[in-house]
C-alpha cells in the first residue's frame, strides 16, 4: 500500500508536541531509507532526496558568508522587487507582526535582501542566521521556504521537521516565488517565517496572493513603459515599408508594420548590438537601437544555419541556459529546471533517450511519456536545429559542453 503523504492542515490543528514527534518520525524514516505509515509531501520528499544525494549534513547544514552591506545595497538597487515593496508591506507586514512572523524578500540567488518584523521575533531569526545578506540556498541550508521554493518554482510551506536540517526544526516558513512578467525571469521569494507555535494553514495562501499582487504591479508598470515606447515607435514605422517591429529591451512589441498577425515577444540576443542577427520567430533580421528599445527589420525567413556548438550552463541552478552557436552567430535560451535536466540527460547520453527513458529519469515513472513529449516539443521549438527525435538526442555533429557548478548540483544527470 502506498504511503500517505502528510496533510499540513491537520498537522497545524494538532497538539504542537504531537505534531513535532510525527514529523520527526517521518523525517527519520525517510533519511534512514525506511517506510512509514505517513510520508513526506511530494515537494518535501524531492528536496530531501536531492540533499541526500548531495551529502549535506542533516544536523547542521552549511553556512555561507554574509554579504557585505555595499553588496546588499547593490543587489537591492538592481532588483525589480524594490518597486513592489509597498505592495508587500501593505499586504503582509501588519498581519505578520500580529502573528509574530518575519517577512523576508530574497533574490534569485537565495540571498536575503529585506526583512521586517517585531524585534523579539527578529532576534529569534538571528539565532537561525535569518539575517540580511545570508544565503538560504537549498544546497547550503536544506529544505526551506526560500531555497526549495526557488528550485521548485512554486509556493511551499515548510514546517518543523520538514526542514532537512535539524537546526531549523523549531521554525515554520511559507514562501512563494516572484516571476518578472516582462521576461519570465525568477526574481526571488517572498517568505513569512516564525516559531512553530505560529503555524497556520492560511499563511501560504496569503503569501501567494500578495506575491501575485506584486507581479500584477510589475505588469502594470511594464504596460505603462510599452505605451511610452509606442509613442516613439508609431511615427518611426509610419515612414517605413517591409516587415519591422519596435520592441522593448525584453522583446515585447510596441508597434509593428507588415506582419499580420503581429508577433509575440521576440527572443532577442542576450546582448543586442546594432547589425544583422538571427531571431528564432522571425529569421534573419537587422536591429538598431531606438529610445527605450530596438527597431527590428526582418530581412529573411531562413533558419540559423548549421548549429556547431551548444554550451549548457548549469553553474547557477536557478539560472540555467543554453548558448547556441552557428553560422548566424550565437543566441542564448533561458531554461526552466525541467528543460535543463532534459538537456543535461541528453548531453550525457549522446546516443539518445526514448520518451519512456526520460520519463523514468525525471519522474521515476516510464508511463509519463505524454508530459515528456510535450516538454521536448517546446524545447525543439526553442532550440531549432539542435535536437533530433526517435530517440530524442542532440543532432549529429553538434559539440555539446556542460558547465556545472563546483558544488553539489540538483540536476541528477
Amino acid at each position: 500500500m502506498a504511503t500517505k503523504p502528510i496533510d499540513l492542515a491537520k498537522i497545524a490543528a494538532m497538539d504542537l508536541a504531537e505534531a513535532t514527534r510525527l514529523l520527526k518520525g517521518v523525517r527519520e524514516a525517510a533519511l534512514g531509507g525506511r517506510r512509514s505509515p505517513v510520508g513526506p509531501r511530494a515537494d518535501i520528499e524531492e528536496s530531501w532526496q536531492r540533499l541526500l544525494r548531495s551529502g549535506l549534513d542533516p544536523d547542521r547544514g552549511k553556512r555561507a558568508g554574509i554579504l557585505p552591506r555595499d553588496e546588499v545595497e547593490r543587489r537591492r538597487g538592481e532588483s525589480p522587487l524594490r518597486e513592489v515593496l509597498p505592495v508587500l508591506r501593505e499586504g503582509l507586514v501588519s498581519i505578520a507582526d500580529a502573528a509574530q512572523h518575519i517577512v523576508t524578500v530574497s533574490d534569485a540567488d537565495s540571498r536575503l535582501l529585506w526583512r521586517e518584523g517585531k524585534a523579539a521575533v527578529l532576534r529569534k531569526g538571528d539565532a537561525h542566521g535569518f539575517v540580511v545578506g545570508s544565503d538560504w540556498s537549498e544546497e547550503l541550508t536544506g529544505t526551506s521556504g526560500i531555497g526549495t521554493v526557488l528550485l521548485a518554482r512554486r509556493p511551499l510551506h515548510v514546517h518543523a521537521a520538514e526542514h532537512f536540517v535539524a537546526a531549523y526544526h523549531s521554525w515554520t516558513c511559507a514562501g512563494a516565488p516572484v516571476t518578472d512578467p516582462r521576461d519570465g525571469r525568477l526574481l526571488g521569494v517572498i517568505n513569512v517565517s516564525g516559531p512553530l507555535a505560529t503555524v497556520h494553514p492560511t499563511t501560504l495562501p496569503l503569501v501567494t496572493a500578495v506575491t501575485r499582487l506584486a507581479e500584477a504591479e510589475l505588469r502594470t508598470r511594464h504596460l505603462t513603459a510599452l505605451e511610452r515606447l509606442r509613442s516613439v515607435a508609431v511615427p518611426l514605422l509610419g515612414k517605413m515599408t517591409g516587415r519591422a517591429v519596435v520592441v522593448d529591451a525584453n522583446g515585447w512589441p510596441a508597434a509593428v508594420i507588415g506582419m499580420p498577425p503581429p508577433p509575440g515577444r521576440l527572443q532577442l540576443p542576450r546582448y543586442p548590438a546594432a547589425g544583422p542577427c538571427w531571431i528564432p520567430s522571425l529569421g534573419t533580421a537587422t536591429v538598431e537601437p531606438v529610445p527605450g528599445g530596438w527597431l527590428v527589420r526582418v530581412t529573411g525567413s531562413g533558419g540559423p544555419g548549421p548549429v556547431a556548438r551548444v554550451a549548457l550552463d548549469l553553474s547557477r541552478p536557478r539560472h540555467a541556459n543554453a548558448t547556441v552557436s552557428g553560422e548566424a552567430g550565437s543566441w542564448v535560451q533561458e531554461l526552466s529546471p525541467r528543460h535543463a535536466e532534459l538537456l543535461c540527460t541528453l548531453a550525457v547520453h549522446r546516443d539518445g533517450r526514448s520518451a519512456a527513458q526520460l520519463a523514468e529519469h525525471l519522474f521515476g515513472d516510464p508511463t509519463r511519456t505524454v508530459t515528456v513529449r510535450a516538454e521536448m516539443s517546446r524545447l525543439r521549438r526553442q532550440l531549432p536545429h539542435v535536437l533530433a527525435s526517435r530517440p530524442y538526442r542532440f543532432a549529429d555533429g553538434i559539440d555539446v559542453e556542460v558547465i556545472r557548478a563546483p558544488h553539489a548540483n540538483p540536476y541528477s544527470c
